[in-house]
């Protein structure tokens, strides 16, 4: 028997439920951030597949769906392929991660969307000095690395 897949509009539903007690580093809803993603991946010429991954791309990372029940979910192969791809693995050395997005096909458009928005000098500009500087250093090095071009 065939499992019919989640729409676009169910995995958003069920990310922003699964993000819906989390805020990023600047106090905000998580789920503005998955929307950021989401929109970027789209802007990007993504397909649903991507967006779908875009919604769910922390999920698994953030403990707030399990790697299994991402394998048991209802959802393209891709797709899961995607999020398991950016899903950072304790302890990984970036390179590593990197080339896992890499060599993904579909992640590293989500992944660029990802840092886009992480990246974005509105966003940055909300977080204390150190952090900021932490985390643009942080991302330049991975856009370095996934052989993108700087912000």
């Amino acid at each position: 028997m065939t499992q019919t897949l989640l729409t676009l509009a169910e995995i958003e539903a069920l990310a922003r439920a699964a993000h819906s007690a989390q805020t990023d580093k600047a106090g905000r809803p998580y789920a503005e951030h998955l929307q950021a993603v989401a929109d970027g991946v789209r802007e990007r010429g993504g397909d649903d597949e991507q967006m779908a991954a875009a919604w769910l791309h922390d999920a698994v990372e953030d403990d707030v769906l399990s790697e299994d029940w991402l394998r048991e979910a209802a959802l393209p192969a891709r797709t899961r392929d995607i999020v398991l791809a950016l899903t950072k693995r304790e302890g990984e050395p970036p390179e590593s991660y990197a080339k896992r997005i890499r060599t993904t096909p579909g992640a590293l458009l989500v992944k660029a969307s990802d840092l886009a928005h992480n990246g974005d000098p509105a966003r940055l500009a909300v977080l204390d000095e150190h952090t900021r500087a932490r985390l643009t250093k942080k991302y330049a090095a991975m856009r370095a690395l996934l052989g993108l071009p700087p912000n």
